[in-house]
């Protein structure tokens, strides 16, 4: 217990000094890992820790919806249907125990994730 707490304390402060960029290419890092364990869990047919990754990288999911700032034009109203979409992949996925969901979510959020390293990078070269 004390193991967790202190892990807990040490990713609350890590993040604290990220940058916003970085803790969205962080996000989408996260929701890749948790799939990836989702979809471990679905071949060995272990439905408990099936249903903690999706529920892992369904929070991540949500919280980029939080997150979106509707002031920088249609790519944010993109982004929500997209991630929204992404939900419900996820509810699919747990629901009928199908990894091919969770290769379609991986594929969207690689996507995202290469497109998001390419905008930030130019960004900070400029």
């Amino acid at each position: 217990m004390n193991t967790n707490l202190a892990y807990n304390t040490y990713t609350q402060n890590n993040i604290g000094v990220e940058s916003p960029e970085k803790l969205v290419q962080m996000m989408y890092e996260g929701i890749l890992r948790f799939n990836m364990q989702a979809k471990r869990s679905i071949q060995d047919n272990d439905i408990e820790r099936r249903t903690y990754w999706i529920n892992r990288s369904n929070a991540v999911v949500s919280e980029l919806i939080n997150i979106l700032d509707y002031n920088q034009g249609d790519i944010s109203l993109y982004l929500s249907g997209l991630y929204s979409y992404q939900l419900r992949l996820l509810a699919e996925a747990n629901l009928y125990n199908d990894s091919t969901k969770i290769d379609q979510i991986n594929q969207v959020f690689k996507g995202l994730l290469e497109a998001w390293k390419e905008s930030t990078d130019v960004a900070y070269q400029a």
